[in-house]
């Protein structure tokens, strides 16, 4: 797979711009306000992020130009729904969007042909397994699924069957760093949009109440998007160290918030 190429879909590779941080947010409020030459900009601007991605599929027998166009696909997505006031990076948002779109490419592409009907099944079940083990503290079992997905037993049986690869909802996506970003961060959930659950969570109620330290990570790993490593380095302690801070500060942000 050539992915040395330097012309991909009659784009110079070589000759892509590069933003910075200051132009990035001038053209995104420009985009905001309607700016169609600033969401045009801001996609070229984004173009080397789609390449990164689709660099890691260089196993695959689909085309760079094929991928690309995808990825490119992805990119829109991210920008269209990308929310400035969360203060999160925008390629920390991106990134599992492109590689989504291209995951979903690469599987509905497959040489392996499943119904869409049957893939619409098993990941029900999926997500109604993952919503289930935590809110029970237990795996459910395939009756408790068929009946939450109102779908009878042996149809999600083979539902899961049938698709090639079923996928846990926090199986890494992206990594870098130590830390992961999972599909459970992409996931829609169609009853409560993302939207009204950042309206409903009292998130700045719910970091006051950690030490100082945790605080400091929280806010510059979801908040300044800054990798483990890069938090480790700045506050002088391990990336592990970093780790395992973290999953006790969402651990008790997710405890006050249920």
């Amino acid at each position: 797979m050539a992915f040395n190429k330097v012309v991909i879909c009659g784009v110079d590779t070589a000759k892509l711009p590069l933003l910075s941080s200051e132009e990035k947010n001038t053209l995104f409020q420009r985009i905001l306000e309607g700016d169609k030459e600033a969401r045009e900009l801001y996609i070229k601007g984004n173009l080397r992020l789609v390449l990164s991605v689709i660099q890691r599929f260089s196993n695959s027998n689909v085309a760079p130009d094929d991928l690309f166009q995808v990825g490119c696909i992805g990119l829109i997505k991210a920008i269209d729904n990308f929310d400035i006031t969360l203060n999160v990076k925008f390629s920390t948002y991106a990134v599992p969007m492109i590689l989504g779109e291209v995951r979903r490419f690469l599987r509905d592409n497959s040489s392996i042909r499943v119904s869409r009907s049957l893939r619409d099944i098993a990941y029900k079940a999926i997500y109604a397994k993952e919503a289930m083990t935590r809110k029970n503290d237990r795996e459910p079992t395939i009756d408790e699924i068929a009946k939450e997905i109102e779908v009878e037993k042996e149809m999600v049986v083979y539902a899961l069957d049938a698709i090639a690869s079923p996928m846990s909802l926090y199986e890494p996506v992206y990594q870098e760093g130590g830390d992961a970003l999972y599909i459970m961060d992409q996931v829609k959930d169609k009853k409560n949009k993302e939207e009204n659950w950042v309206e409903e969570i009292s998130l700045k109620e719910a970091m006051k109440r950690l030490n100082e330290r945790e605080y400091h990570i929280i806010k510059m790993r979801f908040f300044e998007g800054k990798t483990q490593t890069e938090v480790a380095e700045e506050i002088a302690i391990s990336q592990a160290q970093v780790s395992r801070l973290e999953k006790h500060a969402l651990k008790s942000m997710k405890q006050y918030l249920s």
